[in-house]
């Protein structure tokens, strides 16, 4: 059953996230219900991942040779060069 919570923040605050939100397809309130959901059930520390990421662990094995940095590096030459 959900509830309706008011919030104050600072305007520009609040535009800035929610056109993150937007372009991210979420809605503002689900970013927020799952900031608190780390907060409050994972008690995690501040590098933490999301309750939707941590839910996905052991999903998949990575090889043992796998070089994430490498792997990062060449998506992010992929998605500048196109």
């Amino acid at each position: 059953m959900n509830t309706k919570l008011t919030l104050t923040i600072e305007k520009n605050v609040a535009e800035a996230i929610k056109e993150y939100a937007y372009s991210n397809d979420r809605t503002l309130s689900e970013m927020i219900e799952n900031y608190f959901k780390l907060i409050l059930y994972n008690r995690a520390p501040k590098t933490a991942a999301t309750p939707i990421v941590n839910s996905l662990k052991g999903a998949f094995k990575i090889p043992k040779d796998f070089d994430y940095k490498e792997a990062l590096s060449d998506a992010l030459v992929e998605k500048h060069l196109k």
